[in-house]
């Protein structure tokens, strides 16, 4: 009795965890260039993916390297999802090397993008500005195509990605709302932010706010004297009031312009990389995040950092 007993238990062990790995089975492996992208696909597929992001929260997918263990990420994906636009300059050498044969979703298909002027285009990956889900409404397109895409691999679960989709995006329309209200509540001769480097045109020319920089795009550049000494006179000039750090390259320039021009750092903003932790953790939490620190550092109302 005490044998069958403990047979029957084992049995029905073994049979929940083939269920359990059945279950577990069942969710999607996407993989995420980085870690924006993850968030969205995390929104829009709840408990049916399973996400991994190449390129993890305050990490910079400029210098990323990727790695063999990272094709093999890519090998046993059911749908991977970048942005496109040259920002993931490794990526097509990174499908090639792990065979992948799968869906793939270029999260800017549809948007219509911005160019890079001229200065800008010397130090980018193209001609275009990659950096198109700084602005919210451009955001929304990403979502759609990520809907599509999971909808796609996975056509059992559509209607929960359509639900899940289309209530992401209503959240989306009150977060484009309240930057907007947040921004426009900044004297227009006050709204001019300078930060670690040019990466947030997007932002500037969706919520009409001036951005400059140091250093180019390529976070790995370091700028020229004469470009640091006619920044100074800009900030000078033009009155800026605070500058900001940027959480994936250096603080050291910003610091430098600070004590150059004798300015108070308001905050940390967040552009190709979410936060490891906190409020800029998730893709409207760092936009929040940004529009408030931008919000209260043009204001007067941030403390130095």
């Amino acid at each position: 009795m005490h044998h069958r007993l403990l047979s029957g238990l084992i049995c029905g062990a073994l049979a929940l965890g083939a269920a359990g790995s059945a279950q577990a089975r069942e969710s999607l492996n996407v993989v995420t260039s980085f870690s924006v992208l993850a968030d969205m696909v995390e929104q829009v597929g709840g408990e049916h993916v399973t996400v991994t992001s190449l390129v993890g929260p305050d990490s910079d997918s400029h210098v990323y390297s990727p790695s063999p263990a990272d094709a093999r990420k890519l090998a046993e994906a059911d749908l991977v999802v970048f942005n496109g636009l040259q920002f993931e300059g490794w990526m097509n050498r990174l499908l090639d090397a792990g065979n992948y044969q799968g869906v793939t979703v270029t999260a800017t298909d549809g948007i219509e993008p911005l160019a890079f002027s001229g200065a800008d285009r010397d130090h980018g990956q193209g001609e275009l500005d990659p950096h198109a889900w700084l602005d919210v409404a451009r955001a929304e397109q990403y979502v759609v195509n990520i809907r599509d895409g999971l909808t796609e691999v996975d056509p059992q679960h559509a209607e929960d990605y359509r639900t899940a989709a289309q209530r992401y995006l209503e959240a989306l329309d009150a977060l484009d709302s309240e930057i907007r209200e947040l921004m426009s509540a900044i004297p227009a001769e006050q709204r001019t932010v300078v930060s670690g480097h040019d990466t947030f045109a997007y932002f500037g020319a969706a919520y009409d706010v001036r951005f400059l920089s140091p250093v180019g795009l390529n976070t790995a550049a370091e700028p020229a004297a004469a470009e640091l000494a006619r920044l100074v006179d800009f900030i000078e000039d033009n009155q800026v009031p605070a500058l900001f750090y940027e959480n994936i390259t250096s603080p050291a320039l910003i610091r430098q312009l600070a004590e150059e021009a004798d300015l108070p750092v308001a905050g940390t903003l967040y552009s190709g990389a979410l936060a490891s932790d906190g409020e800029a953790g998730s893709y409207v939490g760092m936009m929040r995040h940004n529009a408030q620190t931008i919000h209260d550092g043009l204001s007067g109302d941030a403390a130095s950092q």
